[in-house]
């Protein structure tokens, strides 16, 4: 039973603590992982850009659910996740950055005409 005195958790609060244990699950097994096989990804380090590409693309999908639709305020969180995570996949698979430069510049544009400023 709610209390007044008890405070509740809001609803961005649980999706919060949901990523963040999401996250550590998913370093976690990584770790567990190249423990027992000796295996070790070239870039391992680059699954850290993961965490604020997961954190910002959450909150992204957090403010679509509660418009309904897509928002300016949606527009940061949405191209900079989508950044970081291009930037993650490049280190994280070795890949040319000459090749997938390019790439940033065209998220960054799409993020700017999918949202009016003025909306």
């Amino acid at each position: 039973m709610y209390r007044a005195h008890e405070p509740r958790l809001r609803s961005h609060d649980v999706h919060n603590q949901w990523v963040g244990g999401a996250i550590l699950i998913g370093l976690g097994l990584m770790f567990l992982y190249q423990n027992f096989t000796g295996w070790v990804p070239g870039n391992w380090w680059a699954l850290f850009i993961l965490i604020p590409a997961v954190a910002s693309l959450n909150q992204a999908r957090l403010l679509y659910q509660q418009s309904g639709t897509l928002t300016p305020a949606m527009r940061g969180p949405l191209t900079g996740g989508l950044v970081l995570l291009l930037v993650a996949l490049v280190f994280l698979f070795g890949l040319s950055w000459t090749l997938f430069w390019p790439a940033v510049l065209v998220v960054v544009g799409v993020g700017m005409l999918l949202i009016p400023a003025g909306q």
